[in-house]
């Protein structure tokens, strides 16, 4: 039963035309759909399931907290279910990696988080541009857009770019330029046409971008540029955050310290919508009610987010056994490129399989793993990359059997192209 046929929804969906099935139940890092075909997702909600379909223990947590009556939306009224989360937080998240940060409910979307650092930024330092990068994403609203750099995503929707700046990622310009050298100097020269920015907003590894990784070393130079100017640092830690890249934050192995955080996705748990901006005290310049918005008050996330908090972050078990996985994938992914002409490169949980000679590949292979039992995307400017975002929960059988299908996914796009 495909969702294509539909004739009440909007010709915008996407997902529904690359999976051309109905999905019915999920569990873990399984989907089923309404014929009873299982799939392994390696999509994992576009990074908003890093825990998995309808985790155990979060879903109890969820059920008996609905069946209490609990409360479900409050605006920014202080309720028992956003005291608890903001309690777990603290002590499972910010205290043991000495970061000190307010944290601002900005609104139930990723982009909700970029539009207000964006808001903020401008507001603390009376200035209105703000540099960003080469093939970044931030979001789809109108501030949001502005920062991307698909041109896709920007066409026809009014998106204006003039107070941002573009400059290139760690590595756009080839492995032999040093691309914060070239940043360096446009901001340090007051003759080059860049004035000091509001803010530099930066993904650590552009996801949607087609997994590009910057180096410790890009990162600490930008964050130094950044204080040296005046300006916020703002990380967009929507898709890499929450374990993705390894640790809890992405920027932790860099040893930042942003200006401001922008989480979404897998901070509630379980997909449900939930967005924070993580600020410095020191630039938490809002007066009451000068940014809100009606549902920054999902309790039900709470209670999610929470439970997230409490069942994976006590230790360090989680990280460790992704480590492991992340080990494997990049193992096994560098063996498929050498035979099919690719490129293997991410970190973490998120690696990807990049066809820079072949784009069309990447959705060919996507499209035969699906054949195959698996959902997985394609990212990058040509959409030349097959990236792989399972659960970091994944069991190591499931993940090696996705990798099997990958494999023979691709290898069968290679030989369909000759």
């Amino acid at each position: 039963m495909s969702t294509n046929t539909s004739t009440i929804e909007s010709r915008v969906r996407s997902y529904c035309r690359s999976f051309p099935t109905t999905f019915v139940r999920a569990e873990g890092s399984t989907m089923i759909d309404v014929e009873g075909q299982r799939y392994l997702d390696f999509f994992a909600g576009a990074g908003a399931l890093n825990y998995g379909h309808n985790e155990a223990f979060m879903r109890e947590r969820l059920l008996a907290y609905i069946e209490d009556c609990g409360i479900g939306h409050s605006l920014d009224m202080a309720t028992r279910a956003k005291g608890e989360f903001l309690d777990a937080f603290e002590r499972l998240v910010l205290v043991p990696r000495d970061l000190r940060y307010r944290v601002m409910f900005t609104g139930p979307t990723g982009t909700n988080a970029v539009e207000a650092a964006l808001k903020l930024a401008r507001k603390v330092t009376g200035r209105r541009s703000v540099v960003a990068f080469t093939n970044a994403f931030h979001g789809m609203t109108l501030g949001a857009l502005a920062v991307t750099g698909n041109r896709v995503h920007r066409v026809g929707v009014g998106a204006s770019s003039s107070d941002v700046v573009r400059m290139p990622f760690d590595g756009y310009l080839g492995p032999s330029v040093d691309t914060m050298e070239y940043i360096e100097m446009m901001l340090d020269d007051p003759s080059s046409g860049v004035d000091p920015p509001a803010a530099f907003i930066v993904e650590t590894i552009q996801a949607e971008g087609g997994i590009h990784v910057a180096s410790v070393a890009w990162l600490r130079r930008l964050h130094e540029l950044a204080q040296r100017h005046g300006a916020l640092l703002i990380v967009d830690d929507i898709q890499v955050g929450c374990g993705r890249a390894g640790t809890f934050f992405s920027f932790e192995r860099a040893g930042l310290r942003p200006d401001v955080v922008c989480l979404s996705k897998s901070i509630s748990g379980m997909g449900l919508p939930f967005a924070l901006a993580l600020i410095r005290p020191e630039v938490d310049v809002w007066e009451p009610g000068e940014h809100n918005g009606t549902f920054r008050g999902n309790n039900l996330a709470f209670v999610t987010a929470r439970a997230a908090l409490e069942r994976f972050w006590t230790d360090d078990r989680l990280m460790l056994d992704v480590a492991v996985k992340s080990t494997r994938v990049a193992e096994r992914l560098r063996g498929i490129a050498e035979r099919s002409g690719a490129a293997a490169r991410g970190r973490g949980l998120i690696q990807g399989l990049v066809f820079d000679h072949a784009p069309s590949l990447a959705k060919t292979a996507m499209q035969a793993a699906f054949h195959r039992g698996l959902v997985i995307e394609t990212a990058g400017a040509r959409n030349q990359v097959l990236k792989l975002l399972p659960p970091l929960t994944i069991e190591q059988q499931d993940l090696d059997a996705g990798l099997d299908i990958i494999e023979a996914a691709v290898m069968s796009a290679c030989e369909g192209a000759r």
